[in-house]
């Protein structure tokens, strides 16, 4: 950049949000300069926009538009509320931006960042393989997508049961780095301590009891739990106990739905079923399972209802892209950016003599 004068020093340290720096003397450098106009003024570009959002000749528009029929923020006391009036809790998993997007807007109570990422989001062979930076990393994208859901950050195997203490500072990684407003936990009345040490930091726990897919190799794979008399009073001391740990709601997976009813019937607080039946407080499903976003022939678990096929729509779109490409069909006219033609001219007459 030529040095002229001063004041145009100051100008461009100005727009470059540097000190000022008039006290430089440039009169050595000016007097070596022939005259030369000042430099123009400078100005940040205008931004265009069509109904408030920002008008970009690229594809990384922000996907964060508020939902026509905004919602109220929901809380704990919002839930608890639900419970108390007897209606159903709506709960899903996201792993990302857009999928924590629609199931926003599309009035979900509560979104759980699941460790079921690691299958769905990471192509892992299970649950026990994510790590506690890669869980982070993906609360940090759904948090930045949810406007009105209570969120939940799962806490991945081996961050929570060396210790209580180990299990708080991973709680609190999660909601300060994660920016989650609670996080779950697997786990029946052996983490008690641990929620009761979670808790009494102010950070809300969701319990999660029955088939705890993190241990499933304890339990001998992933097994339908509490089918004996036995196997159904533990699960119900589990409940209870983290209850009285403190939780704000338990995860029921995998107990047969009259087990998991009167469990529900024993608790003050909610119960959010996954494979436990309708007589839950409420229900959790993971988002790819339920929208069907996997190929043909993979296996769902008995529980999952397929309500759409984001696989097979997408699939079509993407090969009649491929084809379209292939034929030139696109891009159309429609889809390019015009100049005018005495620049179009001038740039080719400029080639032909290079």
């Amino acid at each position: 950049m030529a040095l002229t004068s001063r004041s145009s020093l100051t100008v461009v340290a100005r727009a470059c949000r540097m000190p000022s720096i008039t006290n430089i003397n440039t009169s050595r450098y000016v007097s070596a300069i022939p005259s030369i106009a000042p430099l123009p003024a400078l100005s940040l570009p205008v931004t265009a926009t069509r109904n408030g959002n920002q008008i970009r000749c690229s594809s990384h528009s922000p996907m964060g538009v508020a939902p026509a029929n905004a919602r109220k923020k929901i809380t704990l006391a919002t839930l608890r509320s639900l419970y108390k009036k007897d209606e159903r809790i709506t709960m899903m998993t996201a792993h990302d931006f857009p999928s924590a997007s629609v199931a926003d807007h599309a009035g979900m109570d509560i979104i759980l960042v699941g460790d079921s990422l690691a299958m769905v989001a990471l192509g892992m062979e299970d649950t026990s393989e994510v790590l506690m930076d890669e869980m982070i990393l993906h609360c940090k994208s759904v948090a930045r997508a949810t406007r009105s859901a209570f969120t939940v950050g799962d806490l991945p195997m081996g961050s929570y049961e060396i210790s209580p203490e180990q299990a708080l500072a991973s709680a609190i990684r999660m909601v300060k780095e994660g920016r989650v407003q609670s996080i779950k936990l697997e786990g029946g009345k052996e983490m008690a301590p641990t929620v009761a040490k979670i808790t009494t930091a102010g950070i809300p726990v969701l319990g999660h009891i029955g088939l705890t897919p993190q241990r499933q190799n304890a339990l001998g794979g992933f097994r339908v739990q509490g089918k004996s008399s036995d196997g159904a009073m533990k699960v119900l001391e589990d409940a209870l106990a983290l209850q009285q740990a403190g939780c704000f709601a338990i995860v029921i997976e995998a107990v047969p739905e009259e087990i998991a009813r009167i469990i529900t019937q024993k608790l003050n607080i909610p119960t959010i079923g996954i494979g436990a039946g309708a007589g839950c407080s409420g229900q959790v499903l993971v988002q790819t399972d339920m929208v069907g976003n996997f190929p043909p022939g993979r296996y769902l678990p008995k529980f999952v209802k397929k309500y759409g096929d984001v696989w097979g729509e997408t699939l079509k779109a993407i090969e009649a892209y491929r084809d379209d490409v292939k034929s030139g069909q696109y891009p159309a006219a429609e889809h390019t950016y015009p100049a005018l033609k005495d620049q179009i001219e001038a740039f080719a007459k400029a080639v032909e003599i290079m």
